[in-house]
This record gives C-alpha cells, sequence and structure tokens, in this order.
C-alpha cells in the first residue's frame, strides 16, 4: 500500500504507508515547533492535498528554523526532513526562501551547541542541503 501527496491532480509523492506516518509525525513536530500550519491536508483514501501557499509558508520558516540552529545534533536530526520538505517543494514548483535566516529575532542565536561549532557560510549550507535534496528525491517516488 501506498499514499498520495498531491497538489490537485499532479503526485508529487506516492510513499509507502510506514514512509507517509512517519514523514507526517514530523510534520505534527515541526507544526508545533514553528507554530505554522503546514498546509498538507489529511489523508483521506490514501492520498491528501497540499495547500501551495500554506507550504510555501511552512517551507521557508522550516529552512530559517534549520539554518537558524547551530546545534549539530538538532542540524543533523533534522536535515532528512528539511530535505524532504524541499522535494516536494521543487516538485510543486514553489520557490523557496533561501536568504541567510542566521540569527534569531533578538539577534541571538539559538539552540546553541557549547562549544560551538563551526559557522557555515550560507551558500555551503545551502549548497549542501540542496544536494541533500536531490539526491533524496531520487528515492522519492512521483
Amino acid at each position: 500500500m501506498s499514499q498520495y501527496y498531491e497538489i490537485e491532480d499532479q503526485t508529487l509523492w506516492n510513499p509507502s504507508n510506514g514512509a507517509s506516518q512517519l514523514f507526517m509525525r514530523q510534520v505534527d513536530f515541526y507544526q508545533a515547533e514553528l507554530g505554522l500550519p503546514c498546509g498538507i491536508g489529511p489523508m483521506q483514501a490514501d492520498a491528501c492535498q497540499i495547500d501551495p501557499v500554506v507550504f510555501k509558508e511552512f517551507v521557508d520558516a522550516l529552512l530559517a528554523w534549520h539554518r537558524n540552529t547551530s546545534h549539530p545534533v538538532l542540524a543533523a536530526l533534522s536535515e532528512g526532513f528539511v530535505a524532504a520538505v524541499l522535494v516536494l517543494a521543487e516538485r510543486a514548483d514553489i520557490r523557496v526562501n533561501w536568504l541567510p535566516a542566521d540569527v534569531a529575532k533578538d539577534g541571538s542565536r539559538t539552540d546553541v551547541q557549547v562549544p560551538a561549532a563551526q559557522v557555515v557560510a550560507e551558500e555551503a549550507w545551502a549548497s549542501a542541503l540542496r544536494r541533500t535534496s536531490h539526491e533524496l528525491g531520487r528515492f522519492m517516488a512521483a
């Protein structure tokens, strides 16, 4: 069995039930963490619709959150989910915001590892995440 993530009649991803359940549990976590809806509708009859406007806002906030952490464990744990979300955004022709977002609104960093991890340049971070997303996309059947 599998499930479908769609925008109107376009299938963005057709994962197995297990992969879909894990993905949706992570979606729930990041919605709570970001305080934003994800735009992914409920799974009904093994299919769900994605609202591209709401999803774009979620993806942009997720990217900013991911970039804002300098904690290597948090970055590693979240990277796979972020990469999967980027695959869906790319397939939906959503232009995500890759602009630098490395400091919080008050100017401080969040979830800082002590001792501090080396700060990665914006271009290197974005390039590495794009590569991870493109590689993962090869395994995400549409």
